[in-house]
């Protein structure tokens, strides 16, 4: 990987565990997440706006948006409940190294990346590590809010594999942003408003302003540099880079008061030393 994608990568792992960080902070994250995705989708139409040229070059390319935005729903609710129900870096954790799991397979079988002891290696020490992680007690406690994460984790591969193969149609990133979080948010604000009622829904949808508008752009900012390094990088190397943000997770959870336990915090190194081992070139 190039320095300028490896750079935009990182960046994007660093700030995709900072707006989960404050989303973490809201009175109540499944509706937050909704207000949140709104401030995303409006800044990346105004990015969409700024390009030349058309948005989807091909209709391949948009059913690929499409699809990407049904991901994208799997994912954020999966995302608001595991961080309800479960410290931020157990649910990040889970999330993004099942995510890798998933998708290193797939880019290895489908889209043709390689494949080498190092990353056999680190495929295997994910696994361990998210294993370590949930067996522990006070995961096993957290049963519910994990398999929310898990949940999450199969939305975060598919909206990551489609997106890389809209990308290879010649869609623009931030088109293709915005089209998969329309096709993402109706579906979230339909669930959350009969669940919870809509009143209770319209009235939480408005809490917390500063931290949803600081969140909504600091996620923009993160998915359109990880689109940009996807559009020239593998898909199995660009997600394994970016899930880098486990790390950040961590850090930011730590910062915020949350202590992990030994055995968590032990898989959660596992599962980041693996990722590494995923980005090591053949």
């Amino acid at each position: 990987m190039e320095t300028a994608a490896l750079v935009l990568v990182l960046s994007s792992a660093f700030l995709h565990a900072a707006w989960n960080a404050l989303l973490k902070r809201h009175p109540n994250p499944e509706v937050g997440v909704v207000s949140v995705m709104s401030v995303v989708i409006l800044a990346s139409g105004i990015w969409a706006l700024g390009m030349r040229g058309p948005a989807f070059s091909s209709t391949e390319g948009l059913v690929w948006a499409l699809w990407a935005g049904v991901c994208e729903s799997v994912y954020l609710a999966g995302l608001a409940r595991s961080l309800r129900q479960a410290p931020l870096g157990l649910a990040y954790t889970v999330s993004r190294g099942g995510a890798m799991l998933l998708v290193w397979p797939v880019s290895v079988l489908w889209l043709g990346e390689a494949v080498s002891p190092w990353t056999v290696s680190g495929v295997a020490l994910i696994c361990v590590g998210l294993a370590v992680m949930n067996l522990s007690h006070s995961a096993g406690a957290m049963g519910t809010g994990v398999a929310w994460a898990a949940l999450s984790a199969v939305g975060i591969a598919g909206y990551h594999l489609s997106y890389k193969m809209a990308l290879g149609t010649g869609a623009q990133p931030p088109a293709l942003f915005a089209t998969g979080l329309l096709v993402a948010l109706p579906v979230l604000i339909l669930e959350r408003g009969r669940q919870q009622g809509w009143a209770a829904f319209r009235r939480e949808a408005l809490l917390a302003p500063g931290l949803v508008l600081t969140a909504g752009l600091i996620s923009a900012l993160s998915f359109g540099l990880l689109l940009t390094a996807l559009a020239g990088g593998g898909a199995g190397a660009v997600l394994t880079l970016r899930n880098t943000s486990i790390a950040f997770a961590l850090v930011l959870a730590a910062l915020q008061g949350e202590r992990l336990g030994r055995r968590q915090l032990s898989g959660a190194a596992l599962v980041a030393v693996g990722a590494v081992l995923l980005g090591v070139p053949e």
